[in-house]
């Protein structure tokens, strides 16, 4: 049997699954948590000497790695040097939370398994087609281009993943398919894809832009960090707010949209509002990208929340119909977790939930890299 190890390292887990080439099913996988704390692996190494344990004698073909961050650099998935390894750990200053967990992640594979090929999949390389209207922010070019501001976009693995569903749930050529993709889980953004190629997205050039997340602010005037820190709020102060206890969080006191829904119906304000503020950006995204992209053939649902929330989806596309985009409230209440269509019969614009599979993106894509 052929197998790929597929490596998602965070700053204090690594979630890993084995896959099968051939099949594309996963075999088994897993997750070490709190890495570093007491009781737990004391750090990446270790915590893959035990994943390895778990491994057996299985000696996969590639091992395939999530990197938040390519810069503008990697387009595509990469076989992993020394080179590539020092130029994501340069990169770590775009992704300080993400970038080295990632790159511990690869030093140890590398080290359990010499010989083995690594294969780095860029969060960040879907979204390389964005055009400069698209990723230029309106600042002083000089500032820009010597510190690398510019919009990246990021969930790119699950998007290429998803858009190539949705192509094969409606039968057509992913090619003239005009796709709206909300990836809505406790990170949270959506992506305009023309043709199977990003035109707009959400985030930018950090994770922290875009849609109201579980913790994170999503868009805000730049304004307000001025007055914060004027009022003595330091950069790091600033920081852990709008990335930790924002969103969700900060508005309703509760990270987890289920919780939350739950405390609006029993008549919670601030829940409610904060519900009302997170639909608000859906809704505000959905507009703007309905008009980048001349319309739409689908709306497109993925990730916890998208996946799960039928109330998240209906107030989405809530009282669009003049726009073609009509909801089976029946379809979207049903649980399942199958990809499907939710909307009306005679809805001229579709809208799809389907489960992402990262997973299977970085095997498939690791795969092709070692050719």
């Amino acid at each position: 049997m052929t197998t790929a190890f597929i490596v998602n390292s965070g700053s204090s887990s690594i979630k890993w699954e084995l896959v099968d080439v051939e099949t594309e099913q996963r075999l088994r996988g897993g997750i070490v948590e709190r890495i570093g704390e007491t009781g737990a692996a004391v750090d990446h190494e270790h915590a893959m000497e035990s994943i390895l344990a778990e491994l057996g004698d299985e000696h996969p073909v590639v091992i395939g790695h999530r990197v938040v961050h390519g810069g503008s650099e990697f387009t595509s998935a990469t076989l992993v040097t020394d080179e590539v390894e020092a130029a994501i750990e340069r990169l770590s200053a775009l992704a300080p939370l993400h970038n080295p967990a990632n790159l511990a992640g690869i030093r140890a594979a590398r080290a359990a398994f010499p010989g083995v090929p690594n294969v780095a999949v860029f969060d960040t390389a879907f979204h390389q087609s964005l055009q400069p209207a698209a990723y230029t922010y309106a600042i002083d070019a000089e500032v820009a281009a010597e510190h690398h501001v510019r919009r990246y976009g990021f969930h790119g693995t699950s998007y290429h993943y998803v858009s190539r569903r949705a192509a094969k749930l409606l039968g057509r050529p992913l090619e003239e398919l005009k796709l709206i993709v909300f990836h809505l889980g406790n990170g949270a953004s959506v992506t305009a894809i023309d043709g199977g190629r990003s035109v707009d997205t959400s985030m930018g050039m950090t994770p922290l832009e875009g849609l109201m997340m579980g913790t994170r602010s999503g868009d805000l005037d730049a304004g307000i960090l001025f007055h914060l820190g004027r009022a003595g709020f330091s950069l790091p102060d600033l920081d852990t707010m709008l990335n930790r206890s924002s969103g969700l969080l900060g508005v309703a006191g509760n990270g987890d949209m289920r919780d939350v829904q739950a405390a609006a119906a029993a008549g919670d304000a601030a829940a409610r509002l904060a519900l009302d503020v997170y639909y608000h950006r859906l809704r505000h995204y959905l507009g703007a990208y309905l008009v980048a992209l001349g319309g739409a053939d689908a709306v497109v649902f993925t990730a916890g929340v998208g996946e799960n929330s039928a109330p998240t989806r209906a107030a989405t596309v809530a009282g669009l119909g003049w726009l073609g985009i009509e909801l089976d409230a029946f379809a979207n209440n049903r649980n399942s977790r199958d990809a499907r269509i939710v909307s009306t019969n005679g809805s001229r614009v579709a809208v799809l939930v389907i489960p992402t599979n990262e997973e299977l993106e970085i095997a498939r894509q690791s795969v092709a890299a070692i050719g």
